[in-house]
Parts: structure tokens; sequence; C-alpha cells
């Protein structure tokens, strides 16, 4: 993938560009599970080269000697995989995350037990669920970017 995506934190504090993505992956690893708060990190390799943090730079923490993990300080987003091969940026980060459909599972002999039957649970959702989330204002920095974030009237 070489044309151009773009994204970043959900306060918008950072914010990125990056071209030459590599395969959208999913990790099953209990450090990815902790990362994310989830039940597994959603990540595609990128080109150091063609990554470009356009507001802000993530804080990094070691999460082990050989890989360091990138996330906005001021509102936990976690960003990045840093690895000695290079960096892998988060899905769900992106402005698109649906253009990053996950081609392969790592660790997954790590995955939780129930995983493999997720989907197969019911949906739900109820009349009052709708009104609620309906009426919900997001502070959310929207999936495009800004020329600068909050909006100067917000600050």
């Amino acid at each position: 993938m070489s044309e151009i995506e773009s994204g970043g934190c959900q306060c918008g504090a950072i914010r990125f560009q990056a071209s030459k993505l590599g395969r959208p992956s999913i990790c099953h690893c209990r450090m990815c599970q902790k990362q994310f708060g989830s039940f597994f990190g959603a990540f595609v390799s990128a080109d150091q080269a063609h990554l470009t943090w356009t507001r802000g730079q993530p804080m990094l923490y070691r999460s082990s000697a050989k890989v360091k993990r990138g996330f906005c300080a001021k509102c936990g987003t976690p960003l990045t995989y840093q690895h000695p091969d290079g960096v892998e940026l988060a899905i769900g980060a992106f402005d698109h995350p649906e253009r990053f459909e996950p081609q392969v599972q790592v660790n997954h002999h790590q995955r939780l037990p129930w995983i493999d039957h997720l989907f197969e649970k019911p949906a739900f959702t109820s009349p009052a669920m709708e009104e609620f989330f309906a009426s919900v204002e997001s502070f959310q920095h929207p999936d495009h970017d800004t020329p600068v974030w909050p909006p100067e009237d917000d600050q």
C-alpha cells in the first residue's frame, strides 16, 4: 500500500502520515492484550522512512528488552509497536481502519480460550441503548487531519 494514510490518537495531540505500509496483523500475546486493554492488538507494518509525525510524538514504554510501545501521553491511545526490525502502527489509530483487514494472526497459541467463538455471540441492542448512544457528544478528534486541535474556540 503506497498511498498516504493518516491517523492519530483519540484526543488529537498526536497525528501521523504513513505510506509504504505492509502486512496488517493481529497479535494475541499478553503484552499486546495489556497494551490495548483488549483481546489482541491490531497492527500494520510501516516503513519508518515513510512515517511522519505531523503533530506531537508518541511517548515510549519499554515493554521488554527488545520492544518499545508508543502511546499518547495525554489520552493513552496505543499507537506503535517498535521492534528491532521496524515499527508497526495500531490499525485502530488510522483515520480509515477499514482499509487494513488483518492478513495473519501472530502468537496464536496465546489467544484467549474463547476468542475463536467470540463472533458467534448474539448482537444486542435496545431502544434505551440506541437513545443513549445517539445523545453522546464526542470530544474525540475527527478522522481526518485538522490544522489545529482542539479547535481554537474550545481551548
